[in-house]
């Protein structure tokens, strides 16, 4: 049993090796833009649509409605880059129920890398939005002495989805690996369902979060004149 799919390699050459977590990141990546191409090119605007459009519409409108509830005015802008977070980490989970195939989130390095473009992007929208004067003001509200504990709440808390993320996948693995060497036969079946259900609400977790960030990396802050004029209206 592997503790993780780094363990698992492939092929190895001197220093180069090809393990378990770059083949398998790379099957889910050529499984989410073959299966996206493919369902796309025949989009229908009419009453006859294909029941993977309308799966594809069901996801899309849900991932939207998440993102429109967190509080960033527009979900559309941010579907790019928060659906592909979750997508990415439920059908790691989802493909648990192929014999042979370990999860890549099960590695640090994957949940690492994720947390990282979280990390990357949270600055990026908030630039975008405030812009740079404006995103950099926010490290120093409500007082200068804020600075250093806003930096090191950006360093842990992406540290906190990585670490949370590859926990959560390493221990369903090991607890399915465990109850497979134990009892072959009832167990490891419930177990694999858990860990399916485990491993989607890990990616909605995943994925709220960093909508989560990128919505405080954005949020609007009426100006002065505006917010005491109103309190005197009222």
């Amino acid at each position: 049993m592997h503790l993780s799919p780094d363990e698992s390699i492939f092929w190895q050459m001197g220093f180069a090796k090809l393990n378990g977590t770059i083949v398998f990141t790379w099957v889910i990546m050529l499984v989410l833009t073959v299966g996206s191409m493919l369902i796309t090119r025949t989009l229908s605007t009419g009453n006859q649509r294909t029941r993977w459009q309308n799966l594809l519409e069901i996801i899309v409108t849900g991932i939207i409605s998440q993102i429109h509830s967190i509080g960033l005015r527009k979900p559309e802008k941010y579907i790019a880059f928060i659906g592909t977070l979750f997508l990415f980490v439920a059908t790691a989970s989802l493909f648990t129920i192929f014999p042979g195939y370990e999860p890549p989130t099960g590695s640090l390095s994957t949940t690492c890398a994720l947390a990282l473009c979280v990390f990357v992007a949270v600055p990026i929208f908030g630039i975008d939005d405030q812009g740079v004067g404006g995103y950099l003001k926010s490290y120093i509200e409500p007082t200068f002495i804020m600075l250093p504990f806003n930096l090191i709440s950006e360093v842990s808390r992406t540290l906190a989805l990585a670490i949370r993320l590859f926990g959560n996948m390493m221990s369903g693995a090991m607890i399915v690996g465990i109850l497979l060497s134990i009892t072959p036969f009832l167990f490891p079946i419930v177990m694999t369902l858990m860990g399916l259900l485990t491993g989607m609400v890990q990616a909605y977790i995943f994925s709220i979060l960093a909508a989560v960030y990128i919505a405080a990396a954005t949020r609007v802050r009426q100006p002065k004149v505006k917010t005491e004029s109103a309190t005197l209206n009222a």
